[in-house]
């Protein structure tokens, strides 16, 4: 299972930029996908997640600005950021958790390369 992300870049405190995912591989299906940010010496964070299901999760801290989308059926997943803020600045990380392939449900977490997004003031 590979996952692939693009988008990013940069942008002025304000603006819109809208990240994409898509996994690739011998995929069944995906429980939950989701994006994750790190900044040097931090934690990587949580950012936005969504199930199957269409329950979604968001950090405190882009509820209202950021929106999370997904289709399940072609494995992809998007995030929307609105109204970006330069603490938003860090390296965005698409995740996939619990996959099921053929015979196998795989509980590890999947990590897609990370794509920087630079908010400037």
């Amino acid at each position: 299972v590979q996952l692939q992300a693009s988008g990013g870049g940069l942008v002025q405190a304000g603006g819109s930029l809208r990240l994409s995912c898509a996994a690739s591989g011998s995929i069944v299906s995906i429980n939950v996908m989701g994006w994750y940010r790190q900044t040097i010496g931090k934690q990587r964070e949580l950012v936005a997640a969504t199930t199957a299901d269409g329950v979604t999760n968001y950090a405190n801290s882009v509820k209202g600005r950021f929106t999370i989308s997904r289709d399940s059926a072609k494995n992809t997943v998007t995030l929307q950021m609105n109204s970006l803020k330069p603490e938003d600045t860090a390296v965005y990380y698409c995740n996939a958790e619990g996959v099921h392939i053929p015979g196998y449900y795989i509980t590890d977490k999947y990590w897609g390369r990370g794509t920087q997004v630079t908010v400037s003031s």
